[in-house]
This record gives structure tokens, sequence and C-alpha cells, in this order.
């Protein structure tokens, strides 16, 4: 199974992020979305799995939750907006994901691309797929390709989307520490 990750677009749909996602199987949508257009436009390409970030009202608050956890291939997913990260979770996160142990955790929010192996509170892989939209501090758009075989996490790919080609993080499950 391919995920496409993608995260802070506030509003704007980037020119290349719907080919950048093209082949996925589905696409995980971590919060501040903007406006429900956006999601409409992903979901022409591939299934939507969306929660709401601190910049969306009622419309996408009305239509996804704050949490949401499925299963992707055989993977425990569970994402949210805002968490923190690794080392740095808020008390509420960090108990959450001692308590529930998925395989994959997705946040968004700080518009900072990490994908981390994490042992503590329970092992998994985190992923912030950075910022797709214009709005922010970040100067890269991105997003991420995951590839899930078995039920685990394989291979990430970060998507530049200002860039003419996509550049790849390397492997996630290959023992490389990506």
């Amino acid at each position: 199974m391919l995920l496409g990750i993608v995260s802070d677009t506030h509003g704007w749909l980037h020119p290349r992020l719907l080919g950048s996602l093209r082949g996925v199987d589905m696409i995980v949508h971590a919060g501040d979305v903007g406006r429900a257009e956006v999601l409409d436009a992903l979901a022409t390409v591939a299934p939507i799995r969306a929660v709401y970030g601190n910049v969306d009202g009622p419309p996408i608050r009305g239509r996804w939750p704050e949490w949401d956890r499925f299963n992707a291939g055989g993977l425990d997913v569970m994402v949210t907006h805002i968490a923190g990260r690794p080392g740095h979770w808020t008390t509420a996160v960090n108990q959450k994901l001692a308590r529930e142990r998925p395989g994959l955790f997705i946040c968004g929010h700080s518009h900072i691309l990490q994908i981390e192996r994490v042992d503590s509170p329970a092992p998994l892989l985190f992923v912030n797929p950075g910022a797709a939209g214009r709005e922010g501090f970040h100067r890269v758009k991105t997003c991420v390709r995951l590839q899930v075989d078995n039920g685990r996490p394989v291979r990430a790919d970060v998507v530049h989307l200002d860039e003419d080609e996509p550049g790849g993080a390397g492997g996630v499950g290959d023992g490389d520490g990506g």
C-alpha cells in the first residue's frame, strides 16, 4: 500500500500536489486544511483520511475529526494535527501513544518535515510531512509518499513540491536509521 501524507495546506492547493500523489492508495491530511475544496481535489486522486487543525473552521471540523485511527495495509495508523515531536510530545499525546501503541503516528502543525523511528513511549514511525501550503515560515513545500508492506512502513519518499523532480528520503525499514 502506498500512502500520500500531507499537512498544512492552509486553503491552497499546490499546483504539483495532485500529480505528486498520483498512484497512492490513500491520502492522509494531517490538518490545517484551510478549505474543504482542498480535500475535494485530493479525493479525485485517492480516498482521503483527514483530521482538522487549529486554523480549520466549522466546514472542516464538521466533516473531519481531531483524531483519526485506521488500518492501512495492515499498519495501525493514528493521526492528529498538534502533537509535538518525539521526545517533546504534549503530555496527553505521550499518554495516548503509550496506551494505544500505533505503528505509525502522523501529525502536522509545526511545518517541519520529520520522519523518525521512535522507541518511547511506544515503538512507532513518526511522520510530520512538513507543509504543502504557502502560509507559515517554511521555505520548502513538502509531502511524503510512504510505502507499507505487510503491515510495516518500508520506504518514505519526501516530495519537494517546488522542485522539478521529487527527492527521496531513503528507506525507513531497511536498517539505515532513516
